[in-house]
């Protein structure tokens, strides 16, 4: 009983679908590696550091259709896409099931390089539109209007009391 409740409690919706790999990224030039989200739509995270080589990597997500276009050197239709940098990381919410791709991009650089990468899929629920901030004229008006209200009562207040002094 006790085995099973730990169980559930350990359970998890993240899956690592490419596990710690290094890859060789020559210079002026892509690598790309599958992901087959054929369940769900999942949240896909991805991370990557460079270990020798270029400075400068970039990493995106794209839908595997796309690897086409990318190869003609047409713009493609890329969901994410990180700065060139010795590190970074990437995640996405893919809205449907189907075939994407994590593409390592080199082309700007004169260097191979050799880079260490991890890609995970996260089944759990999206928990809801993210926090957002108001723009700064709402934000403006809602100072504004607490301010009138928290004086308004103040004098409001404070007449109450004087004229119940004075009596």
């Amino acid at each position: 009983m006790i085995f099973a409740l730990l169980a559930l409690l350990t359970a998890t919706t993240r899956l690592e679908v490419i596990p710690s790999q290094t890859s060789e990224v020559p210079a002026h030039d892509w690598r790309y590696f599958e992901i087959d989200l054929q369940q769900r739509p999942a949240l896909v995270e991805a991370e990557f550091a460079v270990e020798s080589g270029s400075q400068r990597i970039r990493m995106a997500l794209l839908r595997r259709d796309e690897l086409q276009r990318l190869r003609e050197e047409s713009p493609a239709g890329v969901l994410e896409l990180t700065e060139a940098a010795r590190a970074g990381s990437l995640r996405h919410q893919v809205p449907e099931p189907g075939d994407y791709a994590i593409v390592l991009d080199n082309r700007s650089e004169d260097r191979p390089a050799t880079v260490r990468f991890n890609v995970w899929l996260d089944f759990a629920e999206p928990a809801g539109p993210g926090a957002e901030q108001l723009s700064p004229g709402r934000r403006l008006g809602v100072v504004l209007l607490s301010c009138a209200w928290f004086f308004g009562v103040a004098i409001f207040s404070v007449r109450r009391l004087c004229r119940a002094v004075t009596r």
